[in-house]
């Protein structure tokens, strides 16, 4: 009889947490439609912005501002966006091995620091040893540009005072509600190829040639210009993290419900296995009883 209390009472419990699992996964679900639509709604946005810093790009040798100037890279932030709640499969995961990956491969005499965004990165690279310089944790959900400013100001101010050489951002790439891939991206110095990378990878189309004319003060429309499409260039990788974690946590969620209702559907037969023998038990001591009696 205790065998089968115990039973009962691990269903129970089975069940609460498929409950909350069963929560969890209708809230990711809303959450990754706003997130996803936010992606997708911003890409155009974003790759047209490419498209035209990399036509100014082909003209370097005009533009003297240092987010363009390329020079011997001595050290490299590397910028490693993650989730701050776990929950959410192997999202963080994947992108925090990527970055190892990348730390492990480097040039002993390059020195790598980290700026983390969200707290999962945060505590796998101090885990680690890694020297961790800054940390943002309270970027939300429904991420704005204005989100992004501190960010994407304490960048270009480290790379334009000559902190570091080169910064990388380590994000995951939207692709679809099942897919979702951990890539790294150069965003300073702002060259060419990275560019038109990263053109082409938004826009899924080759790069369109197109000539503009600039008037008034060229290096200050440029350097207004740089800072805004890289500061975009910012905030697109957040959307695309925020949908892939979104998609990521509804995913595992519903994988756990489906678990939970398998784990239930075998606990209850093993319960309807051990009542039936306790039933049996009773009925071969009565009658063994009453035999004895007779």
């Amino acid at each position: 009889m205790s065998n089968s209390k115990a039973i009962k009472n691990r269903i129970k419990s089975v069940k609460s947490t498929k409950k909350i699992t069963k929560a969890m996964e209708l809230v990711s679900a809303s959450k990754m439609k706003r997130a996803v639509a936010s992606t997708l709604a911003s890409r155009l946005y974003a790759g047209y912005s490419w498209e035209i810093l990399t036509s100014i790009a082909k003209n370097t040798e005009n533009i003297t501002n240092p987010l363009f100037n390329e020079r011997e890279v001595n050290k490299i932030l590397l910028v490693l966006i993650t989730s701050n709640r776990g929950l959410c499969g192997a999202y963080n995961a994947q992108i925090i091995k990527k970055a190892l990956n990348l730390l492990k491969q480097k040039d002993s005499k390059i020195q790598i620091d980290i700026l983390s965004v969200g707290k999962r990165g945060d505590m796998a690279m101090r885990r680690v040893g890694k020297n961790v310089i800054a940390s943002f944790f309270e970027i939300p959900d429904n991420t704005t540009l204005t989100d992004v400013v501190p960010i994407a100001k304490f960048l270009v101010d480290e790379y334009k005072t000559g902190g570091y050489d080169k910064v990388l951002i380590v994000y995951t790439d939207f692709i679809s509600g099942l897919t979702q891939k951990p890539n790294i991206r150069q965003i300073l110095p702002i060259s060419k190829s990275s560019i038109k990378e990263a053109l082409e990878d938004l826009l899924d189309k080759p790069e369109q040639k197109t000539d503009y004319l600039f008037e008034g003060d060229f290096n200050m429309l440029i350097e207004t210009l740089a800072e805004k499409i890289t500061r975009m260039q910012i905030y697109q990788m957040l959307l695309e993290s925020n949908a892939s974690e979104q998609s990521s946590r509804m995913v595992a969620m519903k994988n756990a419900s489906e678990a939970s209702g398998e784990m239930i559907d075998d606990l209850t037969l093993v319960f309807n296995k051990a009542r039936q023998a306790n039933i049996t038990r009773e009925i071969s001591e009565i009658s063994a009883g009453m035999a004895s009696v007779g």
